[in-house]
């Protein structure tokens, strides 16, 4: 068996500076009763006392002020508990340098038999750079973490972009497809709709020409019904063209408090006496450029809803300001709106409100909360369509029980426009001419009741059924005026058709007819300026103010 061998006492000394100096260790000893402190060679230089007086005070004194208050009640309770061991890090202030340093103490305490501290002996590791790499990692660590959360943020902010892209892309193609749905709908409804309303102006303009009777009564009450009936229709079909974008507006400079005021006084009759009618005008309000008559309809309409929602009575306010749409509020639409400047032009009410899924729905064409019967569904569409065919914005803020406020933002006027020279047709114009007209429509009925009318008034009537037709009869007759279709079928459509017959003909005059414009002759909302229309259904009066002024010209 191997025996160890005891090391003297300077063998031990030396043992433990050869310690001290590998783990860089340094040693402390602290008569507690004396108040005096023994460092190491190794201890001293950790402290930086090149000149220590053995005080325990001076040793403290080396202690960062921040960390003194801590390590004295760190000792004193471990004193004051008889521990044998305890431990503890804490910074110092280096005296050769002014160096920062951590330190981790570890310490040993002897007590008398009473049970008062008398030494404590410990040794003290300089973990500075422990630290420094404990706080470099904290540091990557956070900055990690930053990043990470600036990344989770851009990823949601690109998310939610992507999302409301995606939504206005939805809303689009819904829109488009609902446009080109309803937008067919309407052409061939309004062929339909110019048959049956010039068929009845025609039994209309008979009927005085028999003698008077009952049934001949009956027969001019069963017209005047049936026309009604084929004008609400029409009427229909325009806010279906109105909701597509597809209708031929007429903007002009426009005054909106002055129109909103004219149509006021006409609402006040209509509105009934229950509701009662304010306006606030701003002063100073922009001129805007739009179709006067279809903003009117589109502020009966908004005020015509407004009654609805107010059965038992109620206030309806209309107002308008100047007001200015930026790229925080334009960011977050559904359909692209311009930044800029623009007349505000408000309908409230304090009816009974509306969800916000009624709210989503709200400009959906037939979409109604009205008991059956009680509405089409195409008031707000109408709206809708319009205002966004003027390069505006409409917007509905609503709550149940606190009524509903809906905006319409049309573009201010950028400069004065010239004043829109067509004349209205003159409803009771019969004018007789000899011209020649060629008369292009798809729709054999519709051509006939077109003939018939232009006949009668003692024109020379050609006639084609399509595009390529025309241009032969062109080739071969004298015409004065070219009268077609906007829409026809066999790849040619009537805009195209004009132009190939004026290269052709530089004289000839074209008068345009469609239920449907499809951007034809209209495009950014507005009639193209070199086209004369005429759009369906129209009525033997109309078609004759109308072909004569253009021939007159």
């Amino acid at each position: 068996m191997t025996e160890s061998l005891p090391f003297n006492i300077s063998e031990s000394a030396e043992l433990l500076v050869l310690a001290e100096q590998i783990r860089r260790i340094g040693i402390i000893d602290w008569q507690v009763r004396e108040g005096t402190v023994r460092l190491s060679a190794k201890a001293l230089e950790m402290y930086g006392l090149e000149h220590f007086d053995g005080r325990y005070e001076t040793w403290i004194a080396t202690v960062h002020r921040e960390d003194v208050t801590r390590l004295r009640d760190v000792i004193a309770t471990a004193l004051a508990a008889k521990e044998r061991e305890f431990e503890l890090d804490f910074r110092i202030i280096r005296q050769s340098d002014n160096a920062l340093r951590w330190l981790h103490a570890r310490r040993l305490a002897f007590y008398d038999e009473a049970g008062t501290p008398v030494r404590v002996v410990g040794v003290s590791i300089d973990i500075t750079e422990r630290k420094r790499e404990l706080v470099e990692l904290r540091n990557f660590t956070e900055a990690l973490e930053e990043a990470v959360r600036e990344r989770t943020r851009k990823l949601e902010v690109e998310h939610e972009a992507r999302r409301k892209v995606e939504d206005s892309l939805r809303q689009s193609q819904k829109m488009e497809a609902v446009g080109q749905l309803t937008g067919g709908v309407a052409h061939d409804f309004n062929n339909l709709l110019t048959i049956v309303l010039g068929g009845l102006d025609m039994i209309n303009r008979r009927v005085p020409e028999l003698p008077p009777s009952p049934a001949v009564a009956r027969i001019a009450r069963g017209v005047d019904m049936a026309t009604q009936g084929a004008r609400r229709a029409a009427t229909l079909t325009s806010r279906l063209l109105a909701f597509s974008r597809q209708q031929a507006l007429a903007p002009a400079v426009t005054d909106p408090n002055k129109l909103v005021a004219g149509t006021c006084d006409f609402l006040r009759r209509t509105l009934g006496e229950t509701v009662v009618l304010e306006t606030v005008l701003a002063g100073g309000v922009w001129r805007i450029f739009a179709d006067p008559g279809q903003l009117e309809n589109a502020l009966l309409n908004l005020a015509l809803n407004a009654r609805d929602a107010m059965p038992a009575g109620g206030k309806l306010t209309i107002e308008t300001a100047n007001c200015y749409l930026d790229q925080a509020y334009v960011a977050g639409l559904m359909e692209p709106v311009e930044v800029g400047q623009y007349v505000m032009i408000a309908v409230a009410d304090t009816g009974a409100g509306m969800d916000a899924e009624t709210v989503a729905r709200a400009f959906d064409p037939f979409f109604t909360t009205k008991e059956a019967g009680k509405g089409t569904g195409l008031g707000l569409s109408q709206v809708y369509g319009f205002v966004h065919q003027s390069d505006g914005h409409v917007k509905i803020y609503s709550e149940v029980g606190e009524g509903t406020t809906v905006k319409v933002y049309l573009r201010r006027n950028a400069g004065e426009a010239q004043p829109d020279a067509r004349s209205e047709p003159d409803a009771a114009s019969r004018a007789i001419g000899s011209e020649t007209i060629l008369v292009v429509e798809d729709d054999e009925a519709l051509r006939g009741y077109t003939i018939d009318i232009l006949t009668e008034l003692g024109y020379r009537v050609l006639d084609a059924g399509d595009a390529q037709s025309a241009l032969q009869v062109l080739e071969k007759n004298h015409v004065d005026l070219l009268f077609t279709d906007v829409v026809m079928p066999g790849g040619m459509n009537g805009r195209r058709l004009a132009d190939e017959a004026l290269r052709r003909k530089p004289e000839l005059k074209v008068l345009f007819t469609t239920g449907y414009t499809r951007n034809a002759i209209v495009h950014h909302g507005r009639l193209d300026a070199d086209a004369e229309l005429v759009g369906k259904p129209f009525t033997f009066a109309e078609l004759s103010a109308k072909v004569r002024e253009i021939l007159d010209r």
